[in-house]
């Protein structure tokens, strides 16, 4: 007998216990309340009055209940209820008072992973406590796995407990690298890849507990790495290859989290370094990149954060010929020192390029520490020029054209007389 034909008589005890007329008004109740309150949030505006809301519709819900305990009516699954929606409104209130000690993303991650994902799996459970035997349920035979019989139960615990290290090993990783950081002063990118090495560590030890928690045996086991092997000739090379690369990558240093790396023409930051890709974000547009490990194999990229974070910066512009190269130039270097963002070691350097048909053009070099502000700091600097060099009546000169038509002879301007016409051909027998 199949795991199918054990489970399904389970499944339809249950709808038949979701039938019962005193079941369905209590569902009704609780669902009735809660729509209520999503209208009501719909309509009013998002202030301290519709923050009231969750609590008047928890406050609602239990008067109700009480009034069907008062009625000797049955009302266990709407207190179960009550303190399912109150527990999940008590993750809300958890999150803003983490929000004050954890950054955002993280703590988004967290929350949306793991902590919220866990309560809906234990109140899942304890609601089909409430109708059938957890334990009964768990001995359901799946049948057998290379040999080996696995049962609901084993498999439920070894697929929560992936989950839990896949998800959940992320945030004490990350504080065991900062901790190892701290004691030997290694950089932001390597404690990222530190952490990130750790928790594919885990994952790893993890996986081989849940096949030795479901009893597979090891020459099953042998058996689909045989055949995932013959596989990987075929249609998962390119994400084995992209596996190595990601593993390569972080043990080299050249693409970790953290590091600037140029993307067609644009600074991008890398956010993860993945399995299968690495993540990058342009903050132009605040645009996320997923590019492929292998990538960074076959094609060249430019880093500004290989060694340090130091980058220079240029800014071109123009003067007229009237005025002294030295005091532009003089004018230019003190303009970018006193520009937020530019390093004041090495100094500014302004520089004559080249002499143009209507300017001097001159170019000023400067070093910031942050490459992804490339863009707004030159913004400052060019806007800084402009008033410096309006201040010091220093003209900025553009391009000019004047274009006339020159005056031709009168000879030249009256056209040439025309050739005389050709005598006509003599008749025929002439």
């Amino acid at each position: 007998m199949s795991g199918i034909e054990f489970l399904l008589p389970e499944v339809l005890g249950w709808s038949g216990y979701l039938g019962r007329p005193p079941v369905l008004l209590q569902l009704a109740l609780v669902v009735l309340v809660l729509l209520a309150e999503w209208l009501l949030r719909r309509r009013l505006p998002p202030d301290r009055r519709q923050a009231l809301l969750r609590p008047l519709s928890l406050v609602v819900l239990a008067l109700l209940t009480g009034l069907l305990a008062l009625a000797r009516q049955p009302w266990g699954l709407a207190a179960f209820l009550v303190w399912a929606v109150a527990g999940w409104s008590g993750l809300g209130l958890l999150e803003e008072a983490l929000a004050r000690v954890i950054p955002t993303e993280p703590l988004r991650l967290f929350n949306s992973r793991l902590l919220r994902p866990l309560f809906l799996l234990v109140v899942g459970l304890a609601l089909v406590q409430r109708f059938d035997n957890l334990q009964d349920l768990a001995l359901i035979p799946l049948g057998q796995w290379l040999g080996t019989p696995v049962s609901l139960g084993r498999l439920l615990q070894a697929v929560v407990a992936l989950y839990l290290l896949a998800m959940g090993t992320g945030p004490p990783l990350q504080g065991l690298a900062w901790l190892i950081q701290r004691g030997t002063h290694l950089s932001d990118g390597s404690r990222r890849a530190m952490a990130l090495m750790l928790r594919y560590v885990v994952v790893g030890m993890g996986l081989i507990w849940a096949l030795d928690h479901l009893g597979i045996n090891r020459t099953g086991i042998l058996a689909v790495a045989g055949g995932l092997s013959v596989g990987l000739g075929f249609g998962i090379k390119e994400v084995f290859s992209n596996f190595i690369s990601g593993l390569w990558l972080l043990f080299e240093g050249s693409v970790r989290p953290g590091e600037v790396l140029v993307v067609d023409g644009d600074p991008c930051e890398v956010r993860r370094l993945g399995l299968r890709a690495a993540v990058l974000w342009r903050d132009r547009d605040n645009a996320e990149l997923v590019v492929p490990n292998q990538t960074f194999f076959t094609t060249s990229t430019i880093t500004f954060t290989g060694t340090d974070r130091m980058r220079r910066s240029q800014v071109l512009v123009g003067a007229a010929y009237r005025h002294d190269p030295a005091a532009v130039i003089a004018l230019l270097e003190a303009t970018a020192a006193g520009c937020a963002g530019v390093l004041a070691s090495p100094p500014p350097r302004g520089l004559v390029l080249s002499y143009g048909d209507s300017a001097i053009q001159y170019a000023l070099r400067f070093w910031i520490a942050n490459p992804m502000a490339n863009v707004s700091i030159c913004s400052t600097v060019q806007t800084a020029l402009w008033a410096a060099f309006r201040q010091h009546g220093i003209e900025i000169p553009y391009p000019q054209q004047v274009q006339y038509q020159a005056a031709l002879p009168e000879a030249e301007a009256q056209p040439p007389p025309l050739p005389p016409a050709p005598p006509p051909p003599p008749a025929p027998g002439t």
